[in-house]
C-alpha cells in the first residue's frame, strides 16, 4: 500500500518508520483536499459546526496538517507546496482581485501604511531585545542567523538570502532560523486566523473606527449579489484560464523583468540599482498578478465574480494553508527549545509594539493583523489573513506585503548592526 502512494519505486521502504507515509505529490494533493473538504461538512454539521463559531474552520485548515506532519503522515516538505505557492497563489490573488472595488480600498485611508511600519519597527527592536534576554544559551554567531532572519520577517525570502549575505552567515546557522521562522510564525498566522473571527469584539474594546472596512465589504456584497448566476461549464473554464493564463504571465514576466533589471543594474539610473538591489523575481511575480487584476476589475471580467470567481480562489487559498500548515512540525519546539524561545520573544516585541500603535491611533484589528503578517509572512501568508476577514479585503494584504519586500533589506541592515552590538558587549 505504501509503495502505491509514495514516491514511485521498484522496491518497497524498509518499513513505515523509513519516512512520512504519504509522499507523492499526487498523494498529498489528495490528502490535503480530503482534510479540507471533512472541515468544511464538519462546519455544516448541527452540532459539530458550532465549535466553529468559536475556532474559524481556517484554524483547522492550518494546523490538521500540520499534526498530520508531526505524526509522519505528511512530509514537511515537498515539490507540492513550492508549486502551490508558486502558481497557485497568484491565480488566487487574480481571481480574488477580479471584483476589486478600487474607490473603496483608496478610502480605508492611511493607517494600513502605519501599521506595516510599526510590524517592522517591533521586528527591528526585538531581535535585539530578544538576543539580549536569551543570548547565552545560543552559539556565539546567532547574531548573524538572527539578521537574516530579520529580512525574513520584513521582507520575506529574497530578504532572507540577502541579510544572510550581508550577515556572513554560515549554511549551519542559516537552516537553524528555519525552525524559528516555521514555528513561532506559523504559531502567530493561526492565531490571527483564530482572532479574525472576533475582529468586531476587538475593534469595539479598542474603540477602532472600521467602518471603512465595513462600507468595503457591504460594498462587494451588494456587488456580487447584483451579478450573482448559475455558473456554466464555460463561466468555470474561462474563471480558471483568468487565473492560471495570469499566474503564468506573472511568473514568467517577473523573471524576464528581474532579469532585465539585472543586465541593465551596472550602467544603469539609481532607481534601476535600487530595484535590482531589492526586488527579487518573486515580488515582480506578485506586483505583476496584483496589476493585472486591478486592471481587470475596471473590465466586464469583474462580472466572472457573479460566478464564483473569487469561490475558487478562496478554495486555492485554503489549500495554500493547508500546504504552509504541512510545512511546520509541532516536534521542532522539542527539538530547539532555545531558538524557539528566542523567537517567540522576538514575536512578543512585535505584537507589542502593533498593539500599542493600533491602541494609539485607533486602528481596526484588521489593519494590525494584516500590517504583521506582511512583515512576517510576506506575500505568501498575509493575502490569506486579509482575507480571513472578508475575501474583498486579500488585496490590502497583497499590496502591503510587496511594500514589505522594499522595507525589509534597509531595516534588516539596521536590525543587523544593532544585533552585532548586543552581541559583541
Amino acid at each position: 500500500m505504501r509503495v502505491l502512494i509514495a514516491h514511485t519505486t521498484t522496491t518497497a521502504p524498509a518499513g513505515l518508520g523509513d519516512g512520512p507515509l504519504v509522499e507523492h505529490p499526487a498523494g498529498l494533493l489528495a490528502v490535503l483536499l480530503a482534510v479540507l473538504a471533512v472541515i468544511f461538512w464538519l462546519v455544516q454539521h448541527p452540532v459539530i459546526g458550532r465549535v466553529f463559531k468559536v475556532v474559524p474552520a481556517l484554524v483547522f485548515c492550518y494546523f490538521v496538517p500540520t499534526a498530520l506532519t508531526t505524526a509522519g503522515v505528511i512530509p514537511a516538505a515537498s515539490p507540492l507546496y513550492s508549486w502551490v505557492k508558486d502558481f497557485v497563489l497568484p491565480a488566487a490573488l487574480l481571481l480574488l482581485i477580479l471584483a476589486l472595488d478600487v474607490p473603496g480600498i483608496l478610502r480605508l485611508g492611511p493607517k494600513a501604511g502605519i501599521m506595516l511600519l510599526a510590524g517592522t519597527a517591533g521586528v527591528v527592536i526585538g531581535g535585539p531585545l530578544a538576543l539580549l534576554l536569551v543570548g547565552h544559551w545560543l552559539p556565539d554567531d546567532i547574531w548573524r542567523g538572527m539578521s537574516a532572519l530579520a529580512g525574513r520577517w520584513i521582507g520575506g525570502g529574497a530578504n532572507f538570502v540577502a541579510l544572510g549575505q550581508m550577515a556572513d552567515v554560515s549554511d549551519t546557522m542559516l537552516a537553524a532560523m528555519v525552525i524559528p521562522d516555521v514555528f513561532v510564525a506559523n504559531i502567530w498566522m493561526g492565531t490571527l486566523l483564530y482572532l479574525s473571527a472576533h475582529q468586531q469584539a476587538i475593534d469595539r474594546w479598542t474603540g477602532a473606527n472600521a467602518e471603512a472596512i465595513r462600507d468595503l465589504e457591504r460594498r462587494m456584497t451588494a456587488f456580487r449579489e447584483r451579478v450573482t448566476r448559475v455558473p456554466s461549464l464555460a463561466d468555470l473554464t474561462i474563471i480558471l484560464a483568468f487565473g492560471f493564463v495570469g499566474s503564468w504571465l506573472s511568473y514568467a514576466g517577473g523573471l524576464e523583468l528581474g532579469e532585465w533589471i539585472d543586465a541593465a543594474a551596472a550602467g544603469g539610473s539609481p532607481l534601476i540599482r535600487f530595484l535590482h538591489e531589492n526586488v527579487s523575481d518573486s515580488t515582480w511575480k506578485y506586483i505583476l498578478v496584483t496589476a493585472l487584476g486591478v486592471l481587470l476589475s475596471f473590465t466586464r471580467a469583474r462580472n466572472l465574480e457573479g460566478a464564483g470567481a473569487s469561490k475558487l480562489g478562496s478554495v486555492m487559498i485554503y489549500l495554500l494553508v493547508a500546504c504552509i500548515g504541512a510545512s511546520a512540525n509541532f516536534r521542532q519546539i522539542l527539538e530547539a527549545p532555545a531558538y524557539i524561545l528566542m523567537g517567540a520573544i522576538w514575536m512578543v516585541c512585535h505584537v507589542v509594539v502593533l498593539l500599542a500603535v493600533g491602541r494609539l491611533i485607533r486602528a481596526p484589528f484588521f489593519f494590525v493583523a494584516v500590517g504583521s503578517q506582511a512583515n512576517i509572512g510576506g506575500a505568501a501568508s498575509a493575502p490569506v489573513v486579509a482575507s480571513a476577514f472578508h475575501p474583498a479585503l486579500a488585496p490590502v494584504g497583497a499590496l502591503l506585503a510587496v511594500a514589505g519586500y522594499v522595507l525589509g533589506t534597509y531595516a534588516g541592515w539596521v536590525c543587523m548592526n544593532l544585533l552585532r552590538m548586543v552581541a559583541a558587549a
